[in-house]
C-alpha cells in the first residue's frame, strides 16, 4: 500500500481534528506495527486454526470507564493489513465510554480480523489511556478557569498522536516541537552565563533577539523565583513558566502579574491530588508531563460474537 493512500484514508477517517503531519505520523507507526507482526507475511497461529474462507464478527469492548481515542486509526490499520473486514463504529474519539460498552464491531474474514487485532488494541489502548488520564486531570480543576497542558515528554515518534489524545481528553497542547515556540529554560541560561554572567542581561538579550527575528512567535520564559519573575515581567513575554513554586509563591506571582498581558503557567510535579490547589492560585495554565509519560494503557478487549468454521483438514 502506498503512503499517500494511507494518508487519505486517515484524513477521511477523522477530518475534524487531523492535520496532514499527524496523519503522516499515524501511517508511519501503523506501517511499523504491521512489520512487527507480519514481516514474514503470515500469521502462523491462524493458519493452523482458522479456515482461510471463514468469516465472523467481533466487537471491541471497554473493560473500564474512560475516554475513547484512536478509533480513527482502525480503518487505516485494517487497510494496511489488507483486511477484508467491515467496521461499524458506535462512538467517536473523545466520547466517554462505560465499562462493558461496545464501541466497534467487525464483520468479515476471520483471519484478517485476527491479524489486525493486536495492532488495533495497542493503538487505541495507548491513546485512550492518555485521553482518560487527561480527562481525570480536567475534572479536578473544573470551574477554576485554568487549563491543563501537555509537554514534550512524549514517546519518540508518537508525539502528534499523543498530543491528539490529550485534546480528545479535554486538555491543551503546548508547543509541538522546538520549532513552533520559544521557551527559554534554565539550561539555556546556564550555558549562556559563559558570555553574560548576569541572569537579567541574558534574558533581555534573548528576548530582544527573538522579537527581532520572529516578531509573531510565542515566547515563554521559565523562572524559579519571584525575583526572577519581577525582572522579566516588564518584558511582557507571552507566557511565564513558574517552575516548582509553592502555592504561596504561585499566588504571589499572580498578584505581581496584575493586569499585564502575560499568562502564568505552573509546572513541576503536578498530580491529581495537587492540581486543584494549584489551579485555585489563579494561574491560567498548568503543564503536566504525566499526561503522556505516565498514562496507563486503557483496557480494551475483543470479543467474538460468531464465526462459521475452524480449519478442519
Amino acid at each position: 500500500m502506498g503512503l499517500q493512500y494511507g494518508l487519505q484514508t486517515t484524513l477521511k477517517a477523522y477530518p475534524m481534528t487531523y492535520d496532514l503531519e499527524t496523519a503522516e505520523s499515524a501511517i508511519t507507526l501503523i506501517d511499523l506495527a504491521h512489520r512487527e507482526d507480519l514481516s514474514q507475511g503470515v500469521d502462523l497461529s491462524s493458519e493452523i486454526m482458522i479456515d482461510p474462507e471463514a468469516t465472523g464478527s467481533a466487537q471491541i469492548v471497554a473493560r473500564e470507564t474512560g475516554i475513547a481515542c484512536g478509533l480513527c486509526l482502525i480503518t487505516p490499520i485494517l487497510d494496511r493489513f489488507n483486511a477484508n473486514v467491515e467496521v461499524e463504529f458506535q462512538l467517536s474519539d473523545g466520547d466517554k465510554v462505560e465499562k462493558d460498552q461496545t464501541v466497534v464491531e467487525f464483520r468479515g474474514n476471520a483471519q484478517d480480523i485476527l491479524r489486525a487485532e493486536r495492532t488495533v488494541l495497542n493503538f487505541i489502548g495507548r491513546l485512550s489511556g492518555i485521553a482518560t488520564l487527561t480527562n481525570n486531570f480536567m475534572a479536578e480543576i473544573q470551574g477554576t478557569g485554568a487549563k491543563v497542558f501537555d509537554t514534550r515528554k512524549t514517546t519518540p515518534g508518537w508525539r502528534r498522536l499523543e498530543k491528539y489524545a490529550v485534546r480528545c481528553g479535554g486538555g491543551e497542547n503546548h508547543r509541538m516541537g522546538l520549532y513552533d515556540a520559544i521557551l527559554i529554560k534554565d539550561n539555556h541560561l546556564c550555558i549562556s552565563k559563559e558570555k553574560i554572567p548576569d541572569w537579567s542581561g541574558i534574558v533581555q538579550l534573548a528576548f530582544k533577539n527573538a522579537k527581532n527575528r520572529w516578531p509573531e512567535i510565542i515566547i515563554q520564559i521559565e523562572v524559579d523565583t519571584l525575583s526572577q519573575l519581577e525582572t522579566i515581567l516588564p518584558l511582557e513575554p507571552n507566557i511565564v513558566l513558574l517552575d516548582n513554586m509553592s502555592l504561596h509563591d504561585l499566588r504571589t506571582a499572580v498578584d505581581m502579574r496584575a493586569n499585564l498581558p502575560v499568562l502564568l503557567e505552573a509546572s513541576g510535579g503536578v498530580n491529581l491530588k495537587s492540581i486543584r490547589e494549584i489551579a485555585e492560585t489563579g494561574v491560567e495554565r498548568i503543564s503536566v508531563g504525566a499526561l503522556t509519560h505516565s498514562a496507563i494503557n486503557f483496557d480494551w478487549g475483543m470479543d467474538w460474537q460468531s464465526f462459521d468454521r475452524l480449519l478442519t483438514n
